[in-house]
């Protein structure tokens, strides 16, 4: 078994906690499902966001989501001159027997920019 990453980003409409946490859940349950992994080979997730996103943690959706042994942490995304706005990026460490060409990374909603390859 191998400890793979699997990359998500996603963008929301407003800086507000409710916003944060619904597009930070969406996230990371598509994230989950479509590389079925259990919550249990979760090794750990990082989140960054950019600095225009300040209401709430984006890990505390993953608190709501029973991800309560998960180590987290939150990070600011580099500030570039014109990039990507209201942005929460995610990488998700995993134990799995998949290959890394099989891991499926997820990038929703304005994040879909970042990676067009990857869009679900």
């Amino acid at each position: 078994m191998s400890v793979r990453g699997i990359r998500g980003a996603t963008t929301v409409n407003a800086n507000t906690k409710e916003n944060i946490i619904e597009e930070t859940m969406i996230l990371i349950n598509r994230m989950i499902s479509i590389n079925h992994v259990d919550h249990d080979d979760i090794a750990s997730i990082f989140f960054s966001v950019t600095r225009d996103l300040d209401s709430t943690f984006p890990a505390a959706a993953a608190r709501e989501l029973s991800l309560n042994f998960t180590p987290l942490l939150c990070l600011n995304e580099i500030n570039i001159p014109g990039s990507i706005e209201k942005c929460i990026r995610i990488l998700m460490h995993i134990n799995t027997d998949l290959k890394q060409k099989e891991i499926k990374h997820v990038y929703l909603n304005e994040a879909v920019s970042l990676r067009p390859e990857f869009a679900r």
